[in-house]
Order: C-alpha cells, then structure tokens, then sequence
C-alpha cells in the first residue's frame, strides 16, 4: 500500500500538507514530481516567453531571486532535460556572476493568458550571457492570482545605480505596499531550489514593526515553497515594477504563522537588500 512518505515530498511538504489538512489531496498530484520530461506544450511554452525568474547563491551564499529577460527563444530546451537560458543577471544584481554547480529554480510566466511553468534543477554551465541547466522537476501552475496583463518590451536595458543596503527605505515600502505580484524564493537542501510567484489584490503584501508578511491563498496543495521554508528559512523576496524595470530584491528568513482553520500568513524578517531598475521596462496595455 502506498503511503504520504512514498509520494516524493519531503519532510517539509509532508508537515504543511499535513497541518493544513490537505495530505491526500496533495498524494493525487505526486506525479507532477517525477523525472522531468522537456517536451510538448512545455517547450512550446518556454520558447515563447521573454521573462524568467531565477533562485539561486550569490558568492557568499546567500539567496536571491532575480528576474531575467530576453527576445522569444531566449528560453531553448536542448533536449528532455536540459534548458540553455541565453541570458545571465546584468551588473548589480546580486546573482551576476552566479556560479555553477549549484541547484537553482526557474518560474516563467506568461501574464496575458495567465499560464506558469516553474523548473528546478541544476547549474551546469554559467557565462555572461548563456546559463544551462538540468532540469529535474517542470510542471505547471494554476492560474489563480497571476494578474492579467499584457506586456511588450521597450527600448531599454537594465542598469543604472544600485542601492544596497539591510533596511527598507520610503519608496521600497510604497513598492511592495502597491504589489499585486511578487516572486519568492526557498530552498530545501539537498532536494533543491524553488522560485514560484505570488499574487493579490493590490495590498496583499504588508509591513508592519515586525516585517514583510502576506497570507498565504489557498493553492495546489503541495507547499513546495512552504515545506522549504518549514525545514529552512532562508527566504528571497522579488518586487518590481515592468512599466519602469524597477526591481527590489530582498534576502533573509521567513516563517509560517498558523491561524485558525488552518490559515496561514508568512512573515518574511529582511537581512540585506538590493534596488534598482534590472528589468528593462515593458510596455503595458489594458484589456479594455
């Protein structure tokens, strides 16, 4: 007989699942973490999109989440397993330079028609315009809280000044006060990292005296982000702005508080911060 500890997830997503009274729910969706197949619908996907979202140490080994852009194909699956991306994090983002070696997680998404795929796997080649990676896990998300837009790129690279530092200032605040998206990054050592994307109504994300938290919406039911920060708290947070390529990239540690009902927020304890404009602008337009 099949048991929760066959189904592939770790202790971490076993103990959230199970806390948040979903266990058997989150048995039936197991297969969605088996040996990764680069084929089909996701490579047609890939190789459509301009955006991708990366987890991954920066020299000292610390955790960060950075986004990158590129022109259609930019994404290229060179076989079932593995993915060439031919970009790298610009200068002045915490990842530029980002080594080899280690296991990383990818989100792509396609806001228009609401769709994410995320990868995780493993760094295998890293230069300053081409990283390539193993891929070990690829599936698909729900639509649920991915706002709808439609984005195009503008004449504009990322650069400029870059401010680090280890506390918020006026206009971080405002930004992450006025997200309806945001990327966050985990890790579970030893199992991978993970870069999945988090979406409300304008707001959703709060700061209090004690930090950044936001609830957590109900899901798939798999708590691959949660089960990581349950065994390890090391968190990265991605705040940005497509209309001007502002970013802010947030590093430190995270915790689940439960509620009643078996609801839960995450409140996200910042560690060292890095702002600028790494995107490269995009052109918005509304569906009305």
């Amino acid at each position: 007989m099949k048991t929760f500890a066959d189904t592939g997830f770790h202790a971490g997503e076993l103990a959230v699942q199970r806390k948040a009274g979903v266990q058997r729910d989150a048995a039936r969706l197991s297969r969605m973490l088996e040996s990764v197949d680069l084929s089909g619908g996701i490579v047609k996907f890939l190789a459509e999109r301009t955006f991708l979202v990366i987890t991954g140490r920066d020299e000292t080994g610390r955790l960060w989440t950075s986004p990158l852009v590129g022109p259609r194909g930019f994404l290229d699956a060179e076989s079932t397993t593995r993915l060439a991306v031919h970009a790298a994090p610009p200068a002045g983002d915490p990842l530029h330079g980002i080594a080899a070696g280690q296991q990383i997680g990818m989100t792509s998404v396609e806001f228009a028609t609401r769709r994410r795929v995320r990868l995780n796997g493993t760094l295998v080649e890293a230069t300053d315009g081409l990283l390539v990676v193993d891929v070990e896990q690829a599936f698909g998300n729900c639509p649920q809280y991915i706002p709808q837009r439609l984005l195009s790129p503008q004449r504009s690279e990322p650069g400029g000044d870059v401010r680090r530092g280890s506390a918020l200032e006026e206009q971080d605040v405002k930004l992450i006060e006025s997200a309806d998206s945001f990327f966050l990054g985990t890790v579970r050592p030893g199992r991978g990292a993970d870069a999945s994307h988090r979406g409300g109504p304008a707001g959703f994300v709060r700061i209090d005296g004690q930090g950044v938290w936001w609830p957590d919406y109900q899901g798939n039911n798999l708590f691959n982000s949660l089960g990581n920060i349950e065994v390890n708290p090391e968190t990265a947070l991605l705040f940005f702005e497509f209309t001007t390529g502002r970013t802010l990239q947030l590093s430190g540690t995270a915790n689940i508080e439960w509620g009643d009902d078996s609801d839960r927020s995450i409140r996200f304890s910042l560690e060292r911060l890095v702002a600028g404009h790494l995107l490269g602008a995009q052109r918005e337009r509304s569906y009305r």
